[in-house]
């Protein structure tokens, strides 16, 4: 499962609100709340987050393994 959990840590490292991101990303308040539940994610979405935030996909998602 891929998680972003670090996503909102970097986020609040930098002092960005989820408007903000919003706002420099391109992106909607409904990718917002699907971020926040872990749901899936398009690539250009995660290029549009790294790209606004300056920072590299490792930083503001992860993988964990499905427990089975």
């Amino acid at each position: 499962m891929i998680v972003f959990d670090k996503l909102w840590a970097v986020m609040q490292e930098r002092g960005v609100s989820t408007y903000q991101l919003r706002e420099r990303s391109g992106i909607d308040s409904k990718t917002i709340r699907r971020l926040r539940a872990n749901e899936n994610m398009e690539t250009k979405t995660l290029n549009k987050l790294c790209a606004a935030l300056h920072c590299r996909l490792e930083d503001i998602a992860e993988y964990i393994p499905d427990k089975e």
